[in-house]
C-alpha cells in the first residue's frame, strides 16, 4: 500500500454507543459518521485500560499495561518504553501532537517532533491518591460532577475549540510543505471527557425528556459484584445525582458529543481545504468511554460496554468504503497501523512479538488470530481487573473473587451475568484459560500494588498523599487544578 500521511483524532471518554454510525438514532454526529461511509467502522473496538493515563500508555507503546507499568492516572507514559512516534521521527517524520497527550511533561522525549498546546498530568506526578488502593473511600471530587453538569461554557470547550483553531492552521501552514515523508498529526480532544458541561446550542439539542432513561439505574437492577461495590463507594458520583440531575448530564454528554464532531469537522474540511485529502488517511477513535448512568455509574474505571467499547473508524486510500470489521480490535492495534499507513517497514518483534496488529490490513481482510486484553489497576479497585473478548463472550477476571461472564450476541447490554451458570462451565475455563495464556493475573496484580505502594513512598507517603488533596480531572493548558 503507498505510503500516507495520517491524520489522527482522538478524543477523551466517547462511548460508542453515542454515535450515530454504531445505530444511535438521536445523537448527531454526522461529520464522524461520513467518515464511517467514506471508510471503515470497526464494531468491536476496546480500551486496553479504562482510564486515560495506562490508557494512553498503551496507545503510545502498544504494549499492555501489565508489561509496560503505567498502571494508573499517577504513572503517566514518560518514553520509557519506546512507541510508534520514536520509530517514525528515526526514520525521518514529522510527528505533530496538539492537544490533550496525558502524558509526564512537554520535556520528555515521548514521540513528538513537535508538541502544540498539550495537556500533561498536574504537576508530573497526577492523581497520586489514585494509587492507595488497600482502603477504598470515597474521593473527594465526586460530588462536583452532579453539580457542574448542563448547559455552559468550560475551559474544556474552550479548549477543543483551540485545538481545533490549529489544527486547520497547521494543515493550512505546515501541512504542504511536508512532501518528503508522510507526516502524523496527533489531535487530543478532551471532550466529552466530564465536566458534563456542553455549549448551551448542543445542549438544547437534547431536551431533558427525549433521552432514554439509563439502563439498570434502579437499585434494585444494579449488579453487586462485591469488586464494583468497592469501586462504588470510591466513585460514589450517583450519590449526588436527583432524577432531574440524571436528565440534565444526560444531555449534556450528548451535546459535548456533537461538539465534539463538530470540531472534527471543521478540522476534515480543513484537510480538505490543503489539497491533501487524498493524501491522507484518518484515523478516529478515543481512549475510553463512560458509562453516563448506566447501572448508576459515572465516568470510567469498569469493564462494561459502556465504558470499555470504542468507536473506531479509518478512511482514506486503500481503506475499503462502507466496511464494518466485527473481528476484535484495541488501541494497541494504532502502533502497527500508523507504521503501516505511513511506509514505515514492521520488524519481525513489531509483527510477531507485540500484541497489535494493523487497522489497515483488517480493513483489507487480514484476521489475526489474537485475544483482546483490557485491565484495570487504578483508583477505585480493590484488586486488578482484567477482561477479554472470546468470541461472542466477555470474560472479566477479578483477582481472588468470582468473575463475570457475559454473552454480548444474545445480550449486548450485558444485563444477565452468567459466570454462576452451570452450564458455562466449560466457556469459564476457556475463557480463563485464553487470559492465562496473555498474563498471569495474581502476579500482575502484586506488582501494581508493589509499584504503588512505592510512587506513594516516593512522595513522602499516604499522609503527604492526602493533604496534597483531590481533583476531579486535568485541567486545562492554563488553568489551576481545583482541589477538594
Amino acid at each position: 500500500m503507498e505510503p500516507k500521511n495520517l491524520l489522527f483524532i482522538f478524543s477523551d471518554e466517547h462511548t460508542r454507543e453515542i454515535t450515530g454510525c454504531y445505530g444511535n438514532s438521536i445523537v448527531k454526529t454526522p461529520n464522524i459518521d461520513a467518515l464511517a461511509a467514506r471508510g471503515t467502522t470497526f464494531d468491536n473496538a476496546y480500551t486496553n485500560c479504562p482510564i486515560c493515563v495506562p490508557a494512553r500508555a498503551s496507545l503510545a507503546t502498544g504494549r499492555y499495561v501489565s508489561e509496560i507499568g503505567y498502571w494508573d492516572n499517577a504513572h503517566p507514559y514518560e518514553g520509557r518504553v519506546p512507541g510508534w512516534g520514536h520509530r517514525l521521527i528515526d526514520a525521518g517524520h514529522e510527528v505533530v501532537a496538539i492537544g490533550k497527550l496525558h502524558y509526564r511533561s512537554a520535556e520528555d522525549r515521548t514521540g513528538w517532533s513537535r508538541e502544540i498546546d498539550t495537556l500533561h498530568v498536574v504537576d508530573g506526578l497526577g492523581d497520586l491518591l489514585g494509587c492507595y488502593r488497600h482502603e477504598i473511600t470515597e474521593r473527594g471530587a465526586v460530588k462536583k460532577l452532579a453539580a457542574d453538569a448542563g448547559p455552559g461554557d468550560s475551559t474544556y470547550i474552550g479548549y477543543d475549540t483551540r485545538i481545533a483553531d490549529q489544527a486547520c492552521e497547521w494543515l493550512a501552514a505546515e501541512a504542504p510543505k511536508r512532501r518528503d515523508r508522510p507526516w502524523v498529526l496527533f489531535l487530543g480532544f478532551v471532550l466529552p471527557h466530564f465536566p458534563l458541561i456542553a455549549p448551551p446550542e448542543y445542549y438544547a439539542m437534547y431536551p431533558n425528556d427525549a433521552l432514554p432513561w439509563p439502563r439498570l439505574y434502579d437499585q434494585a437492577d444494579r449488579p453487586t459484584h462485591p469488586v464494583l461495590e468497592q469501586l462504588r463507594i470510591a466513585m460514589n458520583y450517583d450519590k449526588y445525582f436527583t432524577p432531574e440531575k440524571v436528565r440534565i448530564a444526560r444531555s449534556a454528554y450528548f451535546g459535548m458529543v456533537s461538539y465534539l464532531d463538530h470540531n472534527i469537522g471543521r478540522v476534515l474540511r480543513a484537510l480538505e481545504a490543503s489539497g491533501l485529502a487524498d493524501d491522507t488517511r484518518v484515523l478516529y477513535t478515543t481512549d475510553h468511554g463512560d458509562n453516563i448512568g448506566h447501572r448508576g455509574l459515572w465516568g470510567k474505571s469498569v469493564m462494561y460496554e459502556e465504558s470499555t467499547a470504542l468507536p473506531m473508524v479509518l478512511a482514506g486510500a486503500d481503506v475499503p468504503a462502507g466496511q464494518r470489521v466485527s473481528a476484535p480490535t484495541s488501541l494497541v492495534d494504532v502502533y502497527q497501523t500508523v507504521l503501516d499507513a505511513t511506509g514505515v517497514a514492521l520488524t519481525d518483534e513489531e509483527r510477531e512479538g507485540m500484541p497489535g496488529h494493523s487497522l489497515l490490513a483488517m480493513a483489507n481482510g487480514d484476521r489475526p488470530e489474537r485475544t483482546v486484553l483490557s485491565e484495570y489497576h487504578a483508583a477505585g479497585s480493590c484488586t486488578g481487573f482484567f477482561m477479554i473478548r472470546h468470541g461472542r463472550y466477555k470474560y472479566v477476571h477479578y483477582v481472588g473473587h468470582a468473575p463475570q461472564l457475559f454473552d454480548l450476541e444474545a445480550d449486548p447490554q450485558e444485563t444477565r451475568d452468567l459466570a454462576a451458570d452451570p452450564a458455562m462451565g466449560r466457556v469459564l475455563d476457556t475463557c480463563e484459560a485464553k487470559l492465562r495464556a496473555l498474563v498471569d493475573p495474581e502476579a500482575v496484580n502484586a506488582r501494581a500494588f508493589r509499584d504503588q505502594d512505592a510512587r506513594i513512598a516516593a512522595h513522602g507517603g499516604l499522609e503527604a498523599v492526602r493533604a496534597r488533596g483531590d481533583f476531579g480531572y486535568t485541567p486545562a493548558p492554563g488553568q489551576t487544578p481545583l482541589y477538594d
